[in-house]
């Protein structure tokens, strides 16, 4: 599997949107000058992929996923100079659960191993958020901010915040992991008795509608909403606020994943006891989707393992 022309096809997970993955034959293109080829190591199971799994994304294709890519770089297009043959590298982009696929310059960085901690992608996801939203974070400075959600999204994003030297009084609307948060010195408890400048929404809920906003205060909204909600839209409008909802298809994404991993490596942010279910893309891999979608107890994230 080292040629940059494979005439055979790979096996692919896809699915049908009707509540489960099945495997299939994916051939895979031929490598263009701008792009790498992956042999697949690991692939996080994103909520996303579970969403459209049970038909919630119906406007997306089906046959796409796994962009919490982990591999190792088994052909490079001839303008590719970040990367060689053999490299470890995290991946922003699908078919991810492919066990090959070609991925574009700029949606893939190098990682010193392929374990866990370097499935970067949803890392980048909450480190992302601040390089988007930076300059509107700066007018805020030592402003009042509200998490809402408190898992893994949030432990990243507020970390991050930290280490980019930002300074909020932070409280955060979760009922997960309040041991972690209350070690932090966050406030779990009494977010509805204020105003805040900064509301960052990782929740798939319609809590938001309940949090007060100061004037010009600023709006995240990184939540993937897969049902409708309704907002109250005059209240933002009358106080002025500036709406920004961060993509991984924005042009700081792949900044966004080098540093990840860079904070990552030097201990800068912890990644520790994130992924907690191993799945083998051989024999459990059916079990991946299963926990993502039910989320037994002490499941956090899962990835799928070639072995």
């Amino acid at each position: 599997m080292d040629s940059s022309d494979l005439k055979q096809p790979v096996r692919q997970l896809v699915t049908d949107g009707k509540g489960t993955f099945f495997e299939k034959d994916y051939l895979v293109p031929m490598l263009t000058t701008d792009e790498i080829r992956v042999r697949a190591i690991m692939t996080g199971v994103c909520r996303s992929d579970i969403d459209m799994m049970n038909g919630k994304f119906a406007l997306l294709p089906t046959d796409m996923h796994g962009h919490e890519g982990l591999g190792e770089v088994i052909a490079v297009g001839n303008n590719i100079e970040d990367c060689k043959v053999g490299d470890y590298v995290a991946t922003r982009g699908e078919p991810g659960y492919a066990d090959v696929y070609n991925c574009k310059q700029g949606t893939y960085c190098v990682v010193p191993e392929a374990t866990p901690e370097y499935i970067i992608e949803p890392v980048a996801c909450a480190v992302n958020m601040i390089h988007t939203c930076e300059q509107e974070l700066d007018k805020r400075h030592n402003g009042k901010m509200l998490i809402i959600g408190g898992g893994f999204l949030a432990k990243i994003f507020y970390q991050t915040l930290a280490e980019m030297d930002f300074e909020f009084d932070i409280d955060v609307w979760t009922n997960t992991d309040l041991d972690w948060w209350n070690e932090q010195g966050a406030n779990t408890s009494e977010y509805r008795r204020f105003a805040y400048d900064i509301v960052v929404d990782l929740k798939d809920t319609d809590q938001i509608k309940r949090v007060n906003v100061n004037p010009n205060a600023l709006i995240i909204l990184a939540a993937q909403k897969t049902v409708p909600h309704m907002f109250d839209f005059a209240n933002w409008l009358w106080n002025n606020v500036t709406i920004k909802m961060p993509s991984p298809r924005a042009e700081t994404f792949h900044e966004a994943m080098k540093w990840a991993t860079y904070a990552i490596q030097t201990g800068k942010i912890e990644v520790d006891n994130v992924w907690t279910n191993s799945y083998s893309r051989e024999t459990t891999w059916q079990q991946a989707f299963e926990h993502g979608n039910d989320r037994p107890q002490g499941y956090s994230r899962g990835y799928i393992e070639w072995d």
